[in-house]
């Protein structure tokens, strides 16, 4: 019972850099153990060296005091996180923000180049930038028919 508390807790945890998916949509949150009046909270990045989990543990343990809870350690992991923990409505909500979602059917290859679908007018017809956007776990891509920049969230 405590633990689905805890989980319902961490879904008001958002993304700091996405902040229309929370931490558990997100798939971070890799364990929660409820022992002996203290929970423990182990969290994985999407890529190591992510600059987002120092915030993002300060939040989970905000939330956690906020709604009573004491006696909380945040331990970061590093497992191999993948784009395939994140379920189809997340990438929607991915989409609906502006950012490309990870997954094969969202690219095509042209000429033995990834061509990444424009999350806002779902063309084809984009180019790589830089293969590194605002977070390593990004880049960022051109739409030559909707003449915008979109950020794409790398498969791993």
């Amino acid at each position: 019972m405590v633990k689905k508390k805890v989980f319902e807790i961490l879904s008001q945890v958002f993304d700091p850099e996405i902040p229309v998916v929370n931490i558990v949509e997100l798939g971070i949150i890799k364990e929660v153990i409820c022992e002996n009046n203290s929970i423990e909270i182990k969290i994985s990045p999407t890529y190591s060296g992510c600059p987002a989990m120092n915030i993002i543990e300060d939040d989970i343990k905000f939330q956690l005091q906020k709604n009573g809870f004491e006696n909380i350690v945040v331990t970061k992991v590093f497992s191999n996180w993948t784009t395939e923990l994140l379920s189809n409505e997340t990438k929607e909500k991915l989409k609906s923000y502006g950012i490309a979602p990870p997954n094969r059917i969202n690219a095509i290859e042209i000429n033995n180049e990834k061509k990444i679908f424009c999350p806002k007018c779902n063309s084809s017809k984009t180019n790589l930038k830089s293969k590194y956007g605002s977070t390593a776990c990004k880049s960022f891509y051109y739409c030559e028919n909707c003449l915008e920049m979109f950020e794409y969230f790398k498969e791993t």
